[in-house]
């Protein structure tokens, strides 16, 4: 396990393109303004401080999870939030991570 891998910093890009081959959904847990300079394409927007208002709309969703965000801090702690409401989820990092695994 990679040093930011300890501190959730994100998955290995195989477990990001497992989810992504299952239908996984990348919500982004940054700021509107930092969504807006930059992001997965069909991601979808939900700042971090508003996930737990979130987790009927996720669960709803009826699919995995992979959160990403600037560094893998934000996401990470989304990602085991997420996990607690028993939703499947991943911390992916950084969402030009991700975003490179879609090319």
């Amino acid at each position: 396990m990679g040093f930011f891998g300890m501190f959730g910093g994100g998955n290995s890009s195989a477990s990001i393109e497992e989810y992504l081959k299952e239908g996984a959904v990348v919500i982004d847990v940054r700021t509107a303004e930092e969504f807006r300079e930059g992001h997965v394409k069909g991601s979808k927007n939900m700042v971090l401080n508003t996930i737990p208002t979130k987790v009927l709309e996720i669960k709803k969703m009826n699919k995995k999870v992979i959160a990403v965000c600037r560094s893998g801090a934000r996401s990470g702690q989304a990602a085991s939030f997420l996990k607690q409401q028993g939703i499947d989820a991943i911390n992916g990092g950084q969402w030009q991570s991700v975003a490179k695994v879609l090319k």
